[in-house]
C-alpha cells in the first residue's frame, strides 16, 4: 500500500473547488455539473455563461441557491465584475471590496451589514471555463518566461546613431540613462497620483472611477486580466504630472504636433497597474511608432516584425480586427512554447524602471507587468516614419484611423499634409526628395525586367525555326 498523498493547500485550490475538466477522466466521483444542470446539461459552458450574463444581480442571487452546479456558475466573478462596472447607477459609486460580488452588494445595498462567508467548497465539479481564470490568477510565472534577453540596450547613444541605428530600419531598442533628469522618478508613487487626481476620475479599462478605489481594487483584486489604468487626459486633470517629465531627446521630431493637442489624434497615456496586468499583442495606431517610459516597477516586453503575427493571434487582413487569448497569462501558459520554436523569434526583454522602450511603426507587441508599475508613453511621427503615416491616413479608411472622432479621421491625411505645408513645408520638400530617389532606383530594375521578359520570351521563337 502506497503512502498517502499529502493534501493539497487550500490556498492552491479554486475557492469552490472547481477543476479543470481533464481531472474527470480520472475522478471515481459524480459528476455535479451535469447532474445539477439537468437539461441544461447539453449547453456548452461558454453558451450558459452567455445566458446568464443577460440576468439581473437578483435572478443570479436566487440561481445560486437552487444546487451545487449553479451555484458554481452564478457565483463567477466575471459575472460580478460585469455587473458591477456596467450598471450606470454604480458608476463612481462602488469601492472595490475582496471581491466583484461583494463590492456589487455592497454598492447597492450599502446600508446592509455582509458578513464575508467562506465559499462552498462543490466537489465533483469540472470546468475548464471557470477554472482557467483562477489559474491564470495564481499559477506562478515561470522563470524560462522572464530570462531570454534579446532587445538591444543602449546607453549614451547619440541621436544620429538613434535614427541609424534604429529609427530608420525600424528596430526596437531599449534606452538606458535617457530619463535620469526626470522628477517623476522621484515623485511618482501611489500616493503622489493619489494627491495630484484628487477631485479627478482616471479611466482604468475604459471605466471612469477615483484613483483611490483603483488603488484599491488594485491591491485586493485577482482577476485573470486586472484593469489597467491608461489615461490618455491624465496631463489636464492634473498638470503636475505632464511637468514631470518631458519628451526624451530620441523623440523630440513630432510632425503630428504641428495639427495643434485638439486636432492631433491621442499620443499620450499615464500608464499605471498591479503584477500581471498589462496590455495584449496589437500595433500601434495610424502607423505611428512610440516610446515607452517606465517611472516604477517592471515590464516584460515581447514583440514581433510587422510581417509575423504571434501565435494565437488571429487578425483581420487589414488588421481592423484582432482576436487574442483573454489575458496575458493565458497567452505564456499556452504560446509561449511554441512562440521560442516558430520560424520567427521574438525579441523580448524587461524595461525597468528609469528605461525607456523604442516601439516601431508595425510591430506587435505586448507588455506584462511584472510589480505594480508606472509608465508614460506617447506615440509619435518623424521624419523617419512619415511616409508611412502618410500611406496609412491615404488609404481611405476611415474605420482603421484612431484617436480623434469619427468624422475628422476621414479628413486626417488632408488637413496633416496641410498643415506641414503651413509649417514644416522643408518635410515635405524632403519627403518627395525621398519618393523621387526611390522612383529613380526602381526603374532601372524595372527596365531591366522588362528587358528580360522580352528576351525570355523571344528566346523560344529563336529555337522553334519551321522548315514548311
Amino acid at each position: 500500500m502506497g503512502s498517502p498523498k499529502a493534501p493539497v493547500s487550500q490556498a492552491t485550490q479554486h475557492p469552490h473547488n472547481v477543476q479543470p475538466w481533464g481531472n474527470y477522466l480520472f475522478a471515481q466521483g459524480k459528476d455535479t455539473r451535469n447532474a445539477g444542470l439537468g437539461r441544461l446539461r447539453a449547453l456548452d459552458d461558454e453558451f450558459l455563461m452567455q445566458v446568464l450574463a443577460l440576468l439581473p444581480a437578483e435572478t443570479l442571487g436566487r440561481l445560486a441557491c437552487v444546487n451545487r452546479a449553479f451555484y458554481c456558475f452564478s457565483n463567477h466573478e466575471d459575472l460580478w465584475r460585469a455587473l458591477t462596472l456596467e450598471a450606470p447607477e454604480l458608476e463612481g459609486k462602488w469601492r472595490f471590496k475582496n471581491t466583484w460580488q461583494q463590492t456589487y452588494l455592497k454598492a447597492s445595498l450599502p446600508i446592509h451589514n455582509f458578513h464575508r462567508k467562506h465559499p462552498l467548497r462543490v466537489q465533483g465539479f469540472y470546468s475548464d471555463l471557470l477554472y482557467q481564470p483562477w489559474h491564470c490568477t495564481t499559477v506562478p510565472l515561470h522563470s524560462s518566461w522572464l530570462k531570454r534577453d534579446t532587445i538591444d540596450r543602449r546607453t549614451g547613444l547619440s541621436v544620429e546613431d538613434f535614427k541609424q541605428q534604429y529609427e530608420l530600419p525600424n528596430k526596437p531598442v531599449i534606452l538606458q540613462n535617457t530619463i535620469d533628469d526626470w522628477p517623476a522618478l522621484l515623485n511618482w508613487n501611489s500616493k503622489y497620483l493619489k494627491k495630484v487626481f484628487k477631485g479627478n476620475t482616471i479611466l482604468a479599462g475604459d471605466y471612469p472611477m477615483g484613483f483611490d478605489n483603483f488603488l484599491a481594487y488594485s491591491q485586493r483584486s485577482r482577476d485573470e486580466m486586472p484593469l489597467y489604468l491608461f489615461d490618455k487626459h491624465f496631463a489636464s486633470k492634473a498638470p503636475q504630472l505632464a511637468a514631470d517629465y518631458k519628451v526624451p531627446k530620441y523623440f523630440d521630431e513630432d510632425l503630428f504636433s504641428v495639427l495643434g493637442e485638439a486636432g492631433r489624434p491621442d499620443f499620450r497615456w499615464l500608464i499605471m497597474g498591479p503584477p500581471r496586468s498589462g496590455s495584449t499583442f496589437h500595433k500601434d495606431p495610424n502607423a505611428t511608432s512610440a516610446w515607452n517610459a517606465v517611472v516604477t516597477g517592471s515590464k516584460k516586453w515581447i514583440m514581433y516584425p510587422p510581417s509575423a503575427l504571434p501565435p494565437g493571434v488571429h487578425a483581420s487582413d487589414d488588421g481592423a480586427d484582432v482576436a487574442c487569448p483573454v489575458s496575458l497569462i493565458e497567452w505564456f501558459l499556452n504560446f509561449y512554447k511554441e512562440s521560442q520554436k516558430g520560424p520567427v523569434q521574438p525579441l523580448e526583454g524587461i524595461c525597468r524602471a528609469g528605461e525607456v522602450l523604442f516601439v516601431p511603426r508595425g510591430w506587435w507587441h505586448m507588455a506584462l507587468n511584472l510589480e505594480e508599475s508606472i509608465a508614460v508613453t506617447q506615440n509619435y511621427v518623424s521624419s523617419a516614419n512619415l511616409q508611412h503615416v502618410v500611406d496609412f491616413l491615404k488609404g481611405g479608411r476611415a474605420e482603421l484611423v484612431s484617436g480623434c472622432p469619427f468624422e475628422q479621421r476621414g479628413r486626417l491625411h488632408d488637413a496633416f499634409l496641410s498643415a506641414l505645408q503651413q509649417q514644416r513645408p522643408q518635410v515635405l520638400k524632403e519627403l518627395k526628395r525621398q519618393q523621387q530617389r526611390k522612383q529613380a532606383a526602381k526603374a532601372p530594375s524595372q527596365l531591366s525586367a522588362l528587358f528580360s521578359e522580352t528576351k525570355s520570351v523571344e528566346q523560344p521563337q529563336e529555337f522553334s525555326f519551321r522548315f514548311s
